[in-house]
């Protein structure tokens, strides 16, 4: 990965970014800075935090307005959109024709501005792409290399599960919401499901709320992601463990047909200061035990997974891959499935009573 960093940062592609908000400063910010991008200017609706940040990660240019900004875009500009669904598409609309952007997540609210992003996508022939970033985290870059290499065999089974304590109340918007946790969060679990196993036939999910969180939408999930007889795919999420951090935990298992891994990733635990991430796995072999290893991964989900995101743009951007990974084109099924698992909770599962 760092290799690939070093060969990007070569060709010095300019990085101007619309939005100064925490996720820029603790996670692209700090990524780019790590994989040696050269961010060239900022903005955003509030000046002093643009100029904070600026000062912060030493940015050349700080600009008054995103209008401003894009008027004065290099051809060769990346543009990072960093800031909340609603305020996209009239940003998009305000972009060059053939620029390269990378979107924050989600692409949109809801299908209905996922498929609009995506016209003005191909309207304007922009290289755009979205800040999933969990399929580039250095855990997950690890397993794929597993995968390709054919030491975990056919996956058959993946399981991802949170439960943790997420001070949600770090959001203003979030409290407006209709949507919150699988929109804002498990949207990344189903967009890593997707990426390791493709497209699911159907999603089922239930999600709901807390008393403990009264003014928020759903802050638990279940998601079940169909792939047919063979394979179980389940995510399942609680933000609602209040009770100290012993039993707080994430992970994500994969299970294949000669092998196994299991993530646990602590960004989550005690957040936002985080724990420490491990990387357990084991290799099926003939006539022994099963025997479970550790490997040592450098870097983590943050803010290390956010290089991946931005490097596909460039990667797109130089020509070198006719379309970056998480291009709009692919990510828009991560939206799609993710509406799915809306429309499922709120259509409810088979009713016993009417079965009698």
């Amino acid at each position: 990965m760092s290799h690939h960093s070093r060969d990007i940062a070569a060709l010095q592609l300019p990085v101007y970014i619309i939005g100064a908000g925490g996720i820029v400063n603790t996670a692209h910010l700090p990524a780019y800075q790590l994989a040696g991008f050269k961010v060239q200017a900022i903005c955003d609706l509030d000046p002093v935090k643009a100029m904070s940040t600026a000062e912060r990660f030493s940015i050349p240019k700080v600009f008054h307005s995103a209008a401003e900004m894009l008027q004065q875009l290099p051809a060769n500009a990346i543009v990072d959109m960093a800031v909340p669904g609603p305020a996209m598409i009239p940003l998009l609309n305000q972009l060059p024709d053939g620029c390269s952007v990378l979107l924050q997540k989600p692409m949109g609210d809801d299908i209905q501005a996922a498929k609009e992003i995506l016209a003005i996508c191909r309207r304007k022939q922009l290289k755009a792409a979205v800040n999933f970033q969990l399929r580039y985290a250095p855990f997950i870059l690890e397993v794929k290399k597993m995968m390709a290499g054919g030491r975990l065999g056919m996956i058959n089974d993946i399981e991802i599960n949170v439960n943790v304590y997420t001070p949600w109340h770090l959001w203003d918007f979030l409290m407006t919401s209709p949507r919150v946790e699988i929109l804002y969060h498990s949207i990344h679990y189903i967009d890593l499901v997707r990426h390791l196993l493709g497209n699911p036939a159907s999603v089922y999910a239930k999600t709901t709320r807390h008393a403990s969180m009264p003014a928020l939408a759903s802050v638990r999930s279940n998601i079940i992601l169909d792939y047919g007889e063979m394979i179980r795919a389940n995510i399942l999420t609680n933000h609602c463990h209040n009770y100290g951090t012993p039993k707080q935990q994430s992970y994500i298992k994969i299970e294949g047909e000669k092998g196994a891994v299991l993530i646990r990733f602590g960004a989550l635990i005690n957040y936002p200061r985080g724990e420490a991430d491990s990387f357990e796995y084991v290799v099926l072999e003939e006539g022994k035990t099963p025997e479970w290893k550790e490997a040592m991964i450098e870097g983590s989900w943050f803010p290390h997974a956010f290089i991946g995101t931005m490097e596909q743009v460039m990667q797109a951007a130089a020509g070198r891959i006719t379309q970056a990974d998480n291009s709009v084109e692919d990510c828009i099924y991560t939206m799609a499935a993710v509406e799915a698992a809306y429309r499922s909770s709120e259509q409810g599962g088979i009713r016993p009573d009417e079965l009698i």
